[in-house]
C-alpha cells in the first residue's frame, strides 16, 4: 500500500483526492496539507488522515512514500526539493516550475536523491490525445501534414488569492494553460526546427492569449491558448490534424468529440472510452477523472514495481516549460 501525502487540497487537490479514493486498493492518503482550515477539515472527513498547515510540516512529519503537490506553481519547487531531500517520491502538477533556475535545481535534486518524479502533464494520458499519438505512430493515415491545437477558457478568477492572474506566481496563461498543448506537440513530433509567437495582453500588460507556430521538417503546427473569454464561455480543448489520408478533429464540446474524416471513405468515430470515467463534479473545468486517474495510477504502479517513468518524467516537463519560456521571450516577456 503506497502512503500518500497530498499538499494542496483546493481544486486540483480535490480532483486527485477522488482519484486516490478510486485507487484505494493500492494507495492510502495518510496526510494532507493546506493553509485553509476548512480544507483540512474536509480532508479529515474524506480520509481520516493527519493534516498540516504547510507542505513543509507534512514533509518533515508524515510517514509517506510519495507526496502529490497540487499547490500554485510558485510553491512547486520548494516542496518538491524538500520532499526529494527527505527521500520521498514526487508527483507534481503542471506546470513544473517558473524559471530555468528552479528547473536546474529540480533536475539536480532528482539526480542526487534518485527519487521518482512525475509531472502532471495529463494530456499525454488523455484518451483523445493518446489515440492521436498512437494513430500518428502507426502511420495508418500517412504522414502528418499540419495541426492546430487549442485550449480556451474564461478567466480563472476563482483561484485561491487569484494567483492564476499574478504572472509572478503562475507564469501567465502561457505557462499554466498553453503548456498542455506545447507539451503534447513536443510529445507527438519532437523539438521544432523553428518557433514564432504572438500574443494579446490585458490592460496591465499581462499575456492573456497566445498563438504559436512550430515548423518541422515536413509539417507545420499551430497552437492557441486563451483564458480571457467571457465568463459564460465553456472550457474548450481540441485539435484538427491533417494527415495524407484523413483529417482528424477533436472538439471537447461536441458530440461525438472525435471524428476521422477519411479521404476515400466515410467518416469514422473512434472509440476513446476512458479507463476510468467518473461524471460527478470534479471541482474544476472537467467532468471526468479519466486521464487524471490514469496518470496517477501510472505513477503508483511505477512505485510499486520500481519501473522507470517514460511518459511524463521531470526532464520532459522541463523541456516543455523551456519551449514556453522561449515563446514568452519572443512576445516580449510575461508582462510589459
Amino acid at each position: 500500500m503506497i502512503k500518500v501525502g497530498l499538499i494542496g487540497f483546493g481544486g486540483m487537490g480535490g480532483v486527485h483526492a477522488q482519484c486516490y479514493e478510486a485507487l484505494s486498493d493500492k494507495v492510502k492518503v495518510v496526510a494532507v496539507a493546506d493553509p485553509v482550515e476548512e480544507k483540512r477539515k474536509e480532508a479529515v472527513e474524506k480520509f481520516a488522515c493527519d493534516t498540516y498547515e504547510s507542505g513543509e510540516q507534512l514533509i518533515e512529519n508524515a510517514d509517506v512514500d510519495m507526496v502529490d503537490i497540487c499547490t500554485p506553481t510558485f510553491l512547486h519547487t520548494k516542496f518538491a526539493v524538500k520532499a526529494m531531500e527527505n527521500g520521498i517520491n514526487v508527483f507534481m502538477e503542471k506546470p513544473v516550475c517558473l524559471n530555468e533556475q528552479e528547473a536546474q535545481l529540480l533536475l539536480e535534486t532528482e539526480s542526487k536523491t534518485g527519487c521518482k518524479v512525475q509531472i502532471g502533464q495529463v494530456i499525454r494520458f488523455w484518451n483523445e490525445y493518446a489515440w492521436l499519438k498512437n494513430t500518428f505512430e502507426s502511420g495508418v493515415y500517412g504522414k502528418l501534414i499540419s495541426g492546430v491545437f487549442t485550449r480556451l477558457s474564461a478567466n480563472p478568477n476563482w483561484s485561491w488569492e487569484n494567483w492564476y492572474n499574478d504572472p509572478d506566481r503562475s507564469g501567465t496563461i502561457a505557462l499554466d494553460l498553453h503548456v498542455h498543448d506545447v507539451d503534447f506537440v513536443r510529445y507527438l513530433l519532437g523539438e521544432p526546427l523553428d518557433v514564432s509567437s504572438r500574443c494579446t495582453r490585458n490592460s496591465q500588460g499581462v499575456i492573456e492569449q497566445i498563438f504559436s507556430s512550430y515548423k518541422y521538417e515536413n509539417a507545420v503546427v499551430t497552437t492557441e491558448g486563451c483564458w480571457d473569454f467571457a465568463n459564460s464561455f465553456p472550457f474548450t480543448m481540441g485539435y484538427r490534424v491533417k494527415f495524407e489520408k484523413a483529417t482528424v478533429v477533436f472538439d471537447s464540446t461536441a458530440t461525438p468529440s472525435l471524428v476521422v474524416y477519411q479521404n476515400s471513405e466515410d467518416k469514422i468515430i473512434p472509440d476513446v472510452t476512458s479507463d476510468f470515467d467518473k461524471g460527478e463534479n470534479t471541482g474544476i473545468n472537467i467532468s471526468s477523472l479519466g486521464a487524471y486517474y490514469t496518470e496517477i495510477n501510472y505513477f503508483v504502479e511505477a512505485l510499486e514495481n520500481d519501473t522507470p517513468l517514460l511518459v511524463a518524467p521531470l526532464k520532459e516537463a522541463i523541456k516543455s516549460a523551456e519551449l514556453v519560456w522561449k515563446e514568452v521571450e519572443l512576445v516580449g516577456g510575461k508582462k510589459i
